[in-house]
């Protein structure tokens, strides 16, 4: 069976008929269909599906549409279409493989005059549309699930970290499927704890409000994209994010927002980083120790360009070889 652009539909009138096997997205809400749809199932002679629940079915016949519920072999779907008769089948969610199969080898015994045979996409997956999947995988493993219903924040906040760290190791690995992956094990962390956000009695809210969150935040931080500003290199545009998440936050101190458990090497840069685009000048603790000595390391590297805790990771797994080598 070949798939014919939605354009080069023919219309009817051969004396084999044409069978027009229309497929829909179940990411795509019921009753959005192309207009090429709509035109195949208001020019044919006779639709039918197979699965009497099909979400399209209520939205077809509201729009005046005959669905019969049949499940027809290929060879009565050939013989329906003599005459010039059109034949549409909106395909379950399986693709209707049998019947598409059965055409396939009648088409090819060369024994029966077949009809025009077309493949119409009545609605297609937007980007992003498996994220819908993922939403609901995890409201009914949250659901049904024994170990997952009984998930909260603070017990999955270790897994939330070990996660990060395995990210950043695909990485600086240059693991294009670890990337995926791990990339993967990450958006599974935001969904779990969203899906836990909706259980809360006092002040729930769901992956839609931390979608809506973020897209007002960045939208609100790239004045340069949709705003009236403009910036043209990559400098300029953190000064706009800087400028606009100063606004948004108020803060009264630099430090306000970092978060003070991270790596101790990261929390030191990300400090160094604060007093140096603010222009402050502060001297580091003249105190000795090892400690103090990391941090003058750590605002050092920053000053340089360079991540320490990426630098360190960088040492380490060469450390790492060198001892295997030790012990080969």
């Amino acid at each position: 069976m070949n798939a014919s652009s939605p354009g080069g539909a023919s219309s009817p009138g051969g004396s084999s008929g044409r069978i027009v096997l229309l497929t829909t997205s179940h990411r795509v809400a019921p009753g959005l269909l192309s207009w090429h749809a709509w035109q195949a199932l208001h020019g044919a002679d006779r639709v039918l599906c197979a699965d009497g629940t099909h979400p399209q079915l209520p939205y077809l016949r509201e729009a005046g549409i005959a669905v019969e519920e049949a499940s027809p072999t290929a060879e009565e779907l050939v013989d329906a279409c003599a005459g010039g008769h059109t034949l549409v089948v909106v395909a379950t969610g399986e693709g209707e493989p049998h019947l598409t199969d059965g055409l396939a080898r009648l088409a090819g015994s060369g024994r029966v005059p077949m009809p025009e045979l077309e493949l119409l996409p009545a609605s297609y997956d937007l980007p992003g549309a498996r994220l819908l999947d993922l939403v609901q995988v995890m409201d009914r493993i949250r659901a049904e699930c024994p170990w997952s219903s009984q998930q909260t924040h603070q017990g999955l906040a270790k897994y939330g970290i070990e996660e990060a760290y395995e990210l950043v190791e695909a990485i600086e690995e240059g693991d294009r499927d670890e990337l995926r992956e791990e990339l993967g094990d990450v958006l599974l962390q935001v969904v779990f704890h969203s899906r836990i956000a909706e259980d809360d009695p006092d002040a729930p809210f769901s992956i839609d409000d931390v979608a809506a969150g973020i897209v007002t935040k960045l939208i609100y931080r790239h004045p340069h994209v949709f705003g009236d500003e403009t910036a043209t290199t990559p400098e300029e545009v953190r000064e706009h994010w800087l400028r606009t998440k100063a606004v948004e936050k108020r803060r009264t101190s630099v430090t306000e927002g970092i978060p003070l458990h991270q790596p101790g090497l990261a929390l030191a840069a990300k400090l160094a980083s604060r007093v140096r685009r603010a222009g402050l000048q502060v001297p580091l603790p003249k105190t000795e120790g090892i400690g103090y000595e990391l941090l003058a390391l750590a605002v050092r590297a920053e000053t340089e360009g360079v991540d320490p805790e990426a630098a360190l990771r960088a040492a380490a797994r060469a450390y790492r070889d060198a001892v295997r080598e030790a012990e080969g």
